[in-house]
């Protein structure tokens, strides 16, 4: 799957915002993969897949592209 960051926080998490979806989709630091968080930017283009966990649906393995 594909999306854009749309908010990152000083608190190493973020969103990815989804074409077609209303919700977005909340990432971890340690969900990334290839690039560090610091490296990461709002409207930066990436990639990942989706896991279903305790608290609902979040972005693993996210790669900027």
């Amino acid at each position: 799957m594909t999306g854009t960051i749309k908010t990152l926080t000083g608190k190493g998490f973020g969103f990815i915002a989804r074409e077609g979806e209303a919700k977005d989709l909340f990432f971890h630091s340690n969900d990334l993969n290839g690039v560090t968080f610091d490296e990461l930017k709002v409207g930066d283009n990436v990639s990942f897949e989706i896991e279903e966990g305790e608290k609902g649906k979040s972005a693993k393995n996210v790669t900027r592209v």
